[in-house]
Parts: C-alpha cells; sequence; structure tokens
C-alpha cells in the first residue's frame, strides 16, 4: 500500500505494531517510531502528515510504550480530532484523547473548578456578539452589526494574544493591525466587555484557556495531577498555536520534553486571528535535542501542480520562507495547470462554469470540483453562473448570498422604494434605475469607496457593492427597466440559487478551504487587489496573501484552473493585471526580480541532547525546605511561602496591604478575576520576602517570567515603599 493522503485506512486493524508500521515512506516511518523526546514534523501539504501522527501514535499503543489514556493529541476543530479519533481507532489505538486546545482545557477547567476556585463554575457563552454590543451600550458607542463583528474580532485576538485593555492601543500598534474604530474605543469597548460578563456571572471560550492557564500556574498540585495523567503530548497544525495555547501547553508539559509537533510555517493564513508559526520555528532552539523530520513527498497533486506550489513560494520572503519545504510529487504525471483571462468577472463565472459543465458531464462528481476565491462577496457571481449552467453547488464557510443578513435587508428596502418610492426623499434627484438602487443603499451602509481594512465591514461593503453591479448590469441589458423589474429579478435569482447542496460543486473561500482537497480546482479572481488584497500592505500582509494562494494551488490534486479578469464588469476598462504571484509562472510572464529562497529538502535531523548552550537551562528540582524549621515541604501553598503553615510569619502587613490594592486596581482594570494577577498566597510570599531585584522576585513560586515582565516594576516600587508615580519618574 502507498502511503498518500488520499487514500482508503486500512480496512481491518492491523494484527501487530509492526503492521501499523506497513504502508509509511522512511520519513513517515521516522515520525511512527521517534517515541521518546521532543520531535518536530515539518510537512508540506499533501504529505500525510495525519497518517505519520496517527500512525505514530497507534504504534506507541500497539507496542506497549505508551498507554492511552496517558495520550493527548490536539488539534485545532473539532472535525480534525473526530477524524483522527476515528484513524486511531481502526489502528487498534482507541481510548486516545483528541480534542482542540479549548474542549481540551474546558474539561479540566470543570473538573478542577471546585477544587482550585469553589462554587459553581460560570455559564460559558457560545456567541460574543450580544454581550460586545451590551458593552457598547453602556460606553454610549453604537456600532452596526459589521462593527460588532470586527470589535469581537479584536477582542479575541487581544485574549489570545494576552493583551489587556489598557495594552491593547500599544499591542495593535505593535502588530500592525488595522482597528475597525479608534484603538482607544476598543480597549474601552474590552474593558466593558469584561466587565459585563463579571456582572452576569459568564465566561467566553478565551476565558476557559485563560482561566485554565491560570489555575495551572497557581496551584502546583493540580498541574502535577493534570501531568501525571497525560505524559505524552502530540500537536497538529502547529503553526497555528496563539500565544496563549502555547502556553497552556507549556503548563501541561511541565518539565517534560514527550513532545511531538507538526506544522508547516508556509500555511501560515491566521496570523490575523493571532496566530504565528514562531513556536514551530523556534522549536528546535527551546528543544536543542529534538529530533526533527522533515516531510516533502506530496501523495495529493501531480508534478504539475507541485511545480507551481513550490514556484509561489521560490520568491516568497521572510521567516517563514527561510523554512518553506521543497515538495516532491509521488503522483504520475497529470495535465498542466490552465490560466486563462477573460474580460470581466462575469465572463470568468461564465466561463469556469462552462468547464465544470463539461467535466460533470464528462463523468467528473461534482463534489470533487471545488471552486476557490479570496473574499467572500464573490461567491455571488459564480453562484449564479452555476445556476445558469444547471450545475449544483453547496457553499462552504460562508452563507449564500441572497440569504445574507445585509442582502436580506437589502432586497426589503429596495422592495419598499419600488411601491412607495413616490414618498422617498432619497429618490427625488435621481432618474435611472443604478442611481435610484444606490440611493437606496446608500441608506443600509454602502458607500462610494470601500471601508479600509479587512473583516465584516468590508465584507457587508462587497455584498452591497455586488447588488449596485447587478443593478447596473441589469440596466444595461435592458434600459427600460424599472426598480420593480429589478426585484422580481432579484427575487427570480434567488429561487433559481437554491439548487441542492448534496454531490455539489463546493464554493469556498481559501480561508475555509484549509485541510480540504479536491480533484479539480478552479482559482478564480487571481488579479491584482484581490491576490494579493487590497488592504495588504505590509511585507508581512503580502506574504500571508502570497501562502493563501499556495494554500489555494495544494488543494487541488490532479486538474488547476487559475483565472483572472481585466474589469469588473462588461464594458468597462480593462485596468486590472495577473496577481504578481503569478509572474514568471504562467506563460508569456517574467519573474519578478528578488531573491530565490532555498527549499528545505526532507529527511531527518537528530538533535544534539548534550549540547543546549542555544536554550535556557531548566532548573533542576531541588526538595523545598521550610525557611524557618528546615522541614521538607509537600504542600503546594506552603510550598509557595516557602514555610510551613504552623512556622511563625515575618509578613509585612503594611507591604502585604498595599499589595493587595495595588492587585485590586490591576484586576479592574484588566477585567480579570484577582487571583489571575497573583494569589493570596503569593502576595503574602512577596511581603514576607520583600524582595530589592527582579532576581529575588523571581525565586518566589508565582512569579512566573510572564508576570515578572508584567508587573514586576510595580511590586518591586511596592516593596521598596515608593509610590507607582515615583517610580515611572525615576524610569
Amino acid at each position: 500500500m502507498t502511503a498518500a493522503t488520499h487514500s482508503t485506512l486500512f480496512p481491518q486493524v492491523p494484527d501487530s505494531a509492526d503492521a501499523v508500521l506497513e504502508g509509511l515512506d522512511p520519513e513517515q516511518r521516522e515520525v511512527a517510531t521517534a517515541l521518546h523526546g521532543p520531535v518536530c514534523v515539518l510537512a508540506g501539504a499533501g504529505t500525510g502528515k495525519t497518517r505519520a501522527i496517527t500512525h505514530r501514535i497507534a504504534y506507541g499503543v500497539r507496542a506497549g510504550i505508551l498507554h492511552p489514556s496517558s495520550i493527548l493529541a490536539v488539534t485545532f476543530t473539532n472535525r480534525a480530532a473526530g477524524e483522527m479519533r476515528g484513524r486511531l481507532r481502526q489502528l487498534g489505538a482507541g481510548g486516545v484523547q483528541a480534542r482542540t486546545f479549548h474542549s481540551a482545557a474546558l474539561r479540566q477547567l470543570q473538573y478542577f473548578w471546585p477544587k482550585a476556585i469553589g462554587g459553581a463554575m460560570p455559564r460559558l457563552v457560545d456567541r460574543k456578539i450580544q454581550l460586545v454590543a451590551d458593552a457598547a451600550a453602556a460606553c454610549r458607542i453604537r456600532l452596526d452589526r459589521g462593527e460588532l463583528r470586527d470589535v469581537t474580532a479584536e477582542i479575541e485576538w487581544s485574549k489570545v494574544t494576552q493583551t489587556v485593555p489598557a495594552d491593547y492601543a500599544a499591542a495593535a500598534a505593535k502588530a500592525g493591525r488595522e482597528s475597525p474604530r479608534d484603538p482607544a474605543e476598543i480597549a474601552q469597548l474590552y474593558a466593558a466587555y469584561e466587565d459585563v460578563k463579571r456582572e452576569r456571572s459568564v465566561i467566553d471560550f478565551e476565558d476557559v484557556l485563560l482561566l485554565t492557564v491560570a489555575v495551572l500556574q497557581d496551584r502546583h498540585d493540580i498541574a502535577e495531577q493534570i501531568r501525571a495523567q497525560y505524559q505524552h503530548f502530540v500537536v497538529d497544525e502547529y503553526q497555528d498555536v496563539s500565544p496563549l495555547q502555547q502556553r497552556l501547553l507549556e503548563l501541561w508539559l511541565g518539565e517534560r520534553d514527550s513532545l511531538c509537533v507538526v506544522g508547516d510555517a508556509s500555511q501560515t493564513i491566521y496570523s490575523f486571528t493571532g496566530a504565528t508559526p514562531d513556536h514551530l520555528l523556534d522549536f528546535r532552539t527551546r528543544h536543542p535535542g529534538a529530533t526533527v523530520v522533515k516531510l516533502v513527498r506530496d501523495y495529493r497533486s501531480t508534478p504539475q501542480v507541485v511545480h507551481l506550489a513550490n514556484g509561489l513560494l521560490a520568491q516568497a520572503r521572510g521567516r517563514a520562507a527561510d523554512h518553506r519545504l521543497e515538495l516532491v510529487s509521488q503522483r504520475a504525471a497529470g495535465p498542466e495547470p490552465v490560466y486563462a483571462e477573460y474580460t470581466d468577472e462575469p465572463a470568468e463565472a461564465e466561463g469556469a462554469a462552462r468547464r465544470i459543465r463539461e467535466l460533470v458531464d464528462s463523468g467528473v462528481p461534482a463534489s470533487e470540483i471545488a471552486v476557490l476565491f479570496r473574499t467572500n462577496a464573490q461567491s455571488e457571481t459564480y453562484e449564479q453562473a452555476l445556476a445558469d449552467a444547471a450545475v449544483p453547488y453547496q457553499l462552504r464557510g460562508a452563507e449564500r448570498f441572497f440569504d445574507r443578513p445585509e442582502v436580506r435587508k437589502a432586497g426589503i428596502a429596495l422592495r419598499g422604494a419600488a411601491r412607495f418610492g413616490g414618498n422617498d426623499s432619497l429618490l427625488d434627484d435621481v432618474v435611472d434605475l443604478p442611481s435610484q438602487v444606490r440611493a437606496v443603499l446608500s441608506g443600509e451602509g454602502w458607500t462610494t469607496r470601500p471601508p479600509a481594512g479587512s473583516g465584516a465591514v468590508r465584507e457587508r461593503w462587497e455584498s452591497l457593492a455586488a447588488l449596485v453591479n447587478l443593478a447596473q448590469d441589469f440596466a444595461a441589458a435592458r434600459p427600460a427597466a424599472t426598480l420593480a423589474d429589478l426585484v422580481a429579478e432579484l427575487d427570480e435569482r434567488a429561487s433559481a440559487q437554491h439548487a441542492p447542496t448534496v454531490q455539489g460543486v463546493t464554493l469556498a473561500s481559501l480561508h475555509s478551504a484549509k485541510g480540504l482537497e479536491w480533484d479539480v480546482v478552479f482559482l478564480v479572481g487571481v488579479a491584482e487587489g484581490m491576490m494579493p488584497i487590497t488592504y495588504a500592505r505590509t511585507d508581512e500582509q503580502i506574504e500571508e496573501e502570497r501562502r493563501l494562494l499556495y494554500v489555494g494551488v495544494t488543494r487541488a490534486r490532479e486538474h488547476l484552473h487559475v483565472s483572472w479578469a481585466l474589469s469588473r464588469s462588461p464594458g468597462g476598462r480593462a485596468s486590472r493585471r495577473p496577481s504578481r504571484f503569478l509572474d514568471g509562472l504562467r506563460p508569456g510572464s517574467t519573474a519578478t526580480a528578488g531573491r530565490t529562497a532555498a527549499g528545505k529538502a526532507g529527511g531527518i535531523e537528530r538533535g544534539t541532547p548534550g549540547t543546549r548552550e542555544s536554550a535556557p537551562k531548566r532548573a533542576q528540582r531541588v526538595p523545598a525546605r521550610c525557611r524557618v524549621c528546615g522541614r521538607t515541604l509537600t504542600d503546594p501553598g506552603e510550598m509557595k511561602l516557602m514555610r510551613c503553615d504552623d512556622c511563625p510569619s515575618d509578613m509585612n502587613e503594611g507591604l502585604y496591604e498595599r499589595l493587595r490594592e495595588w492587585r485590586a486596581d490591576q484586576a479592574r482594570s484588566s477585567g480579570q478575576p484577582a487571583f489571575c494577577v497573583f494569589t493570596d498566597r503569593t502576595l503574602m510570599a512577596i511581603a514576607e520576602s520583600a524582595p530589592d531585584d527582579e532576581r529575588e522576585l523571581a525565586r518566589i513560586p508565582g512569579v512566573g517570567m510572564r508576570k515578572l515582565t508584567r508587573y514586576g516594576a510595580d511590586v518591586l516600587a511596592i516593596c521598596a515603599g515608593q509610590s507607582l508615580a515615583e517610580s515611572t519618574d525615576h524610569d
């Protein structure tokens, strides 16, 4: 059996541990048998990474090296976790926990809440939108639906990057984020959102991770209980880990290094959510003894598709590009990618639909065909073109165009204007149909210029702009058409697009296509301004757009169609040009000037456990002893104080009260419980030792590097008897 991603798994459970290894290529086999110490798997698209790590877990279990209940496999979607559990069962390794970060953390938080916090755990809310709306109302800030989504996204980003409200503006500027509103307003809304949650005794999904981290940091007994349960960790899609998820993983691990991570820096396309490939790229630095295995044998795509994918990244820049993998196709030769240029977007959609109709008629299942685009707003043109060609389709990761709230609301407004337009002052000075539509939709949020940035506001505008464009095209085809005629046309189009979704061609954005594959892929709208998208301005943003196109190319197994349009609408000025990412790759083009990054070959790199100069040394654990009587300490609370509970305390009561007041202020400003700043035990330990410098403060249990960096200056100033204002002036 050949190693492949698009293949049937073993139909029967392998009868031995060695049988689990059958059919793996040399690098996959190395992953499967590397069961001790840290392992980093750099896996290119289509190289069978899920196969490699599931066989690794199954081999360890079947060989008696790993116990199923001691393994925690973590991935990023419930779908991926379910697939992993299914594969493990088929390999005879049932009982292994495969979960998302949030699912694993929630189980632990629910179990340990009574012991760590006490009382009932707050209710977990599924959606933040209403809470953000209530926070905005409390701040007397008016947000429309699109802005609510964008502000919610900013709050989520802040929390996964461990940014408190007071630090939002500086953190957003440092990260180069384009805030949907003034950063000070976002910070105000973020703080108010935390207040609303606290008042209602609810938590959100990011709180699940934050609270689990807080419990594991402050309760060593609970952390050790979890570490005793889970001793081996596997993390898939490691390039998508956020700083908060990385911190949780470190707390799960403790001082151990039984960790296998899998990822590909060239598929980092979610940095706007807080994901960063740095943890993957720095893995060897943190773990000098790690085994690094590179998977580059591509079992998914033909050599022609792989050649284009490699070529896309050859001109890439930046750190991820320095670690790119040069894929090597393992499939027989297939057709060359097809490049097509069209006069306008409707012609491009009709061309794709016509070719898809031919493929379906020739026997290609519609479910094995995908049309991938950069933004969800592009879907409407392809929905209509496929409906006109009688090709069934299904939308993934997006609502049907006519089911989108802004489109439905716009339809109601247009219908009302068609009936009572004579009494609408907006229509007093307009005569032609396109002008009437623009006037009506201006009341729904459409403007002549698109909004800056990305996200929900931009997508909402693009949906309304599609209706404006549709009105222009309709009027050009039927000069005598009225607004009522257009409304009837919209109703007919909405009805015609209710096609069956089963066995349909997939319409999907490039982001939502991650992790999927099809025999035939149409990459559409690959023109400047869309790929890269207009609002991608920095080098980092441009490179992420390139990686997004790379993900799109590598979704194709055999047939790949790449197209672009020279103008938006029929008769428009042909001012567009193909994406710069295709320079030197499509026929007749010249490569963009710039360095060519060398791809990394596949293979295995052994770690050098004895050479640890480049990595921070971990302190050796020594028995904790009471600083008063010298008895060995075992209770976590006593270990934090470094003395027995019944030994005399030399705590400075005044200092302790000042620290408590400071902690209360910090908790209020950051919108988190006081114990998340420092626990009572940690404050007592600080008040007893009254540290003079950071080194002494860092020795106190419960004061980690993150808290030392964030709070160290304040705590040392308080211990020195200074006011915080004096400390700031002195600095």
